[in-house]
Order: C-alpha cells, then sequence, then structure tokens
C-alpha cells in the first residue's frame, strides 16, 4: 500500500509540475506575442498617419465588449481624412493573441482592405485580403492598382499559405494571401504587415479623391458587403452574431467596424 501510495504521489507530483511547465510556457508566449502585437499596430498606425490626417473616434459601447462571456476585444475607430474608416480590432486570451486592422475607404476608388493576425503561442497566421468593393472596379487605374498589390503578394509566394474555404463573397475577394508563419519568422512576419499595408497606401495616395456619384457606389457596396455578412455569414461575423446577436452585430458593423452610419 505504501508503494502504491508513493507511486501515485509521485504521478500526481508529474501531473502538477507539467501543470505548471505549462502554465509558464503560456505565460511567456503571452507577454511576448502581446507586445509584438502592440508594436505590429503601432506600426500600421504610425504608418497611415505618416500620409493622412487621422482622427480617432467614440466607438461607445463597442470600445470594449465580451464575446461569449470570455473574450475580451478592443476596438479603436478612426476617421482617415480623405480615404475613409478606420477600425483596430485587439484581444488577448492568453494562449492567442489576435488583432483586425480594417481600412474601409469612401472617399478613394481602392478595394476595403483588411489585415488580420493571429498569434497562437509559437505558430502565426497573417490574412491580407482586399475586397472589391470600390465606386468603379473596371477602370484602367484600379486594374493597374490591383496589379501593384498582386505584385506584392507575389514577394511572399514562398511562405506556406494557409487553405482556404469557399465564401459566398469569393468574387469580390481577387487578391488576398493568407499565410503561416512560426514565431522564429516573426521579423519576416511584421514585413509582411508593413508591405501589404504601405503598397495599399501608395496607391490610395495615386487616386484623387471620389466624385460623389462615385462616393455613393462605394458606400453602397460596402453596405452590401456588410449585409451579406449579417445574412449569409461569415467566420468572425458568425461568431459575432451568436454571442450579441444579429441586430447589434449589425449596429456594431454599421457604427464602427465598417462606418457606413457615418457615411451615408
Amino acid at each position: 500500500m505504501k508503494k502504491a501510495k508513493k507511486i501515485l504521489l509521485g504521478i500526481l507530483l508529474t501531473i502538477l509540475v507539467l501543470i505548471l511547465l505549462l502554465v509558464v510556457l503560456l505565460w511567456r508566449y503571452g507577454v511576448k506575442n502581446n507586445k509584438i502585437m502592440y508594436d505590429t499596430i503601432a506600426s500600421g498606425m504610425s504608418e497611415v498617419e505618416s500620409r493622412f490626417t487621422v482622427k480617432q473616434l467614440d466607438a461607445g459601447e463597442y470600445t470594449d465588449m465580451k464575446i461569449y462571456g470570455f473574450m475580451k476585444f478592443h476596438v479603436d475607430q478612426y476617421d482617415v481624412e480623405g480615404l475613409g474608416n478606420l477600425s483596430v480590432m485587439r484581444a488577448n486570451m492568453g494562449f492567442m493573441q489576435m488583432f483586425s486592422f480594417m481600412i474601409t475607404p469612401y472617399d478613394r476608388n481602392v478595394p476595403l482592405c483588411t489585415l488580420d493576425y493571429m498569434y497562437i503561442m509559437g505558430n502565426r497566421k497573417s490574412y491580407v485580403e482586399y475586397y472589391d468593393l470600390a465606386g468603379d472596379t473596371q477602370s484602367e487605374e484600379y486594374a493597374q492598382i490591383q496589379a501593384k498589390l498582386r505584385e506584392m503578394t507575389a514577394r511572399y509566394a514562398d511562405i506556406e499559405e494557409l487553405p482556404a474555404s469557399e465564401n459566398w463573397y469569393d468574387n469580390l475577394l481577387n487578391v488576398f494571401m493568407h499565410k503561416q508563419l512560426s514565431s522564429k519568422e516573426e521579423a519576416q512576419n511584421q514585413v509582411m504587415f508593413l508591405d501589404a499595408l504601405q503598397t495599399y497606401l501608395n496607391a490610395a495616395e495615386t487616386v484623387g479623391e471620389n466624385t460623389p456619384e462615385l462616393a455613393a457606389k462605394q458606400l453602397a457596396n460596402t453596405q452590401a458587403y456588410s449585409d451579406g455578412l449579417i445574412e449569409k455569414g461569415g467566420v468572425s461575423t458568425d461568431v459575432f452574431k451568436k454571442s450579441l446577436g444579429e441586430e447589434k452585430t449589425r449596429d456594431f458593423f454599421d457604427q464602427v467596424f465598417f462606418g457606413t452610419a457615418l457615411h451615408g
């Protein structure tokens, strides 16, 4: 009996040590990845502010949101003068950190730009997407913008591409890259983030501001896409709908995330 108790005690101590090691490991990754996330967002904001006048808006009740009671999201919203709406949403869940850096243009004929980055301990998943919601997607100028964006994505063709599932909005997504990297490749991950943002902002600077007619068309396209996410679904949209409800999610999208209500 004494021998059995010693064995059981040894097993329990081993399990306890392993749990403590796991907690320490999660904490160390969490602290490191959280700092990287903040630094990456800061570099993105600096890039936008170096080109456009940026004014922070009050996201109101959507500044801090709890999803499912434990997922805490912080949202910052900005008006980028002469370009459109910028929303930056971040979350720190200990074992995983994630942020979304999205520019929804209304004043210039460029695609919507969304940069979604996830840090899962020693792994990274990085999603760069440009949605064709512009007022005129058939112009030669817009074709040149898409060509520049494709040139940028080609620079990272050697990085593993994550498999993509089919979605109802795939026809709007003609330029994108979904990459998987390790924490050892974080420097390249940050380079990719800035390159994707800089290439987009360079394109935005080269085009003139929209005419009222073009701006109205762009707003309508964006509203249709936002409404489509609510009605037809999307990976992150479904999470918000299940927790906040459909109408609250729609209000969040219109007022803050895409900001369509501010440009109507």
